[in-house]
C-alpha cells in the first residue's frame, strides 16, 4: 500500500519499493560503506554485498501506527569507525526521504551485517 501525499496540485502516491531505493542511494553516496547486504541469513558467516541494481534488497520499509521506520542492512569499510558510518549513513537517509522526498520518517535503524576491505 502506497504512501499517500496531498499537495496543492493533488495526491502523490510513493511505493515502498521507491522508498527502498532511494533510502539504498542515498546510504551508498556515505563515506565508509562498502555497499548494502541481504536481510536474509548469513551464509557461512559472510554476507552477501548487493549491486546497485538490487538496492532495495538491503531496506525495509515499515509503517506501524502512522510511523515510518526504515532498516537498512549494510557492510562498511573496514578501517572505520562503524558508529560515525552508521550515524552518518541515518542522517543521510532522513534528509533525503524528510526534506527532498517530502515524507516523514521516524527511525533509520542500521544493521551492519559485516566488514569488507574496501577496494
Amino acid at each position: 500500500m502506497p504512501i499517500e501525499l496531498t499537495t496543492e496540485y493533488g495526491k502523490v502516491f510513493i511505493t515502498n519499493e521507491v522508498i527502498s531505493t532511494l533510502a539504498g542511494s542515498a546510504a551508498l553516496d556515505c563515506y565508509g560503506l562498502v555497499g548494502m547486504a541481504t536481510r536474509k541469513q548469513l551464509k557461512d558467516g559472510i554476507a552477501e554485498l548487493l549491486g546497485r541494481d538490487n538496492l532495495s534488497r538491503g531496506v525495509e520499509v515499515r509503517r506501524e501506527n502512522g510511523r515510518l521506520e526504515i532498516d537498512l542492512y549494510i557492510i562498511v569499510s573496514y578501517g572505520t569507525k562503524i558508529s560515525v558510518v552508521a550515524g552518518n549513513v541515518q542522517t543521510k537517509v532522513k534528509y533525503i526521504l524528510n526534506d527532498v522526498v517530502g515524507l516523514h520518517v521516524d527511525d533509520v535503524n542500521i544493521f551492519v551485517q559485516g566488514v569488507r576491505v574496501a577496494k
